[in-house]
C-alpha cells in the first residue's frame, strides 16, 4: 500500500461509505470521541493492510506520519478501545469493499482456517478471554491458546467473510455455522458475509 496515494482513497471511500451505508451514531455520554468513525475504521483497515510487526510499531508509524491528517490521535489504548466500539463499521466496510473487488471471472471461494494465538499456552491462570479463547491444536504451532479462523476467499484472494471460534473447536462445525449464518443471514454474526458467487 502507497500511504500518500492509497491512504487518502482508503480515507475517501470509507467517510463515503459511512455517511451513505452506516446508520448514524447514537449520541453517547461524556465528552465527544478523538476520532470519528470513519476515521477509526481508516486507521484500523490501515494497520492491518500495510506492514507492520505489531499493533505497536503501526501506531509509532501512526503518530509520526499521520499526525497531520489525524491531529487528535488518541493513546493507543485509547484507539483499541475505538476499534471495539466500532466493530460492526468496520466489519461492515470490509465486507463492502469485498464486494466491490470481485470479479465476475471469480466461479468459486475457498474456505481456510488459522489459529489466532493470544498468549503463551503453558501460562497459568485464566487469562483475559476466559469463556472465549481456549487451548487448541495447529499443525503450524502446535498447542496455542486463543481463537480458531475461518475465512472465505476468492481463487483472486478477496475475503468475502470470516468467523472465529475457540482454539478447540473443530473445523467441520465451524463451516457448517459459517454456512447456516451465510444462508440465513444473522445481524449477531455480520462478518460472514454473504456469497459473491454461485455455489
Amino acid at each position: 500500500m502507497d500511504t500518500a496515494t492509497d491512504f487518502p482513497t482508503l480515507y475517501v471511500m470509507i467517510d463515503d461509505f459511512d455517511q451513505s451505508s452506516l446508520p448514524t451514531e447514537p449520541p453517547r455520554p461524556g465528552p465527544p470521541a478523538s476520532l470519528s468513525r470513519s476515521e477509526v475504521v481508516t486507521l484500523a483497515l490501515f494497520g492491518q493492510w500495510a506492514y507492520f510487526q505489531s499493533e505497536r510499531a503501526f501506531y509509532r508509524y501512526a503518530q509520526r506520519h499521520l499526525r497531520t491528517a489525524f491531529p487528535h490521535l488518541p493513546a493507543r489504548t485509547q484507539f483499541n478501545r475505538l476499534q471495539r466500539q466500532h466493530r460492526d463499521a468496520i466489519v461492515a466496510f470490509a465486507l463492502h469493499l469485498a464486494h466491490g473487488l470481485f470479479s465476475p471471472d471469480d466461479a468459486y471461494e475457498a474456505l481456510d482456517s488459522a489459529a489466532v494465538p493470544t498468549r503463551d499456552a503453558k501460562r497459568r491462570g485464566r487469562g483475559g478471554l476466559a469463556g472465549q479463547a481456549d487451548i487448541g491444536w495447529s499443525n503450524r504451532l502446535g498447542w496455542y491458546e486463543g481463537f480458531h479462523l475461518l475465512v472465505a476467499s476468492t481463487p483472486s484472494g478477496v475475503i468475502t467473510g470470516f468467523g472465529f471460534a475457540a482454539a478447540s473447536t473443530k473445523d467441520q462445525p465451524l463451516a457448517e455455522t459459517f454456512f447456516a449464518r451465510r444462508h440465513q443471514l444473522d445481524p449477531c454474526l455480520p462478518s460472514v458475509g454473504q456469497a459473491v458467487c454461485g455455489v
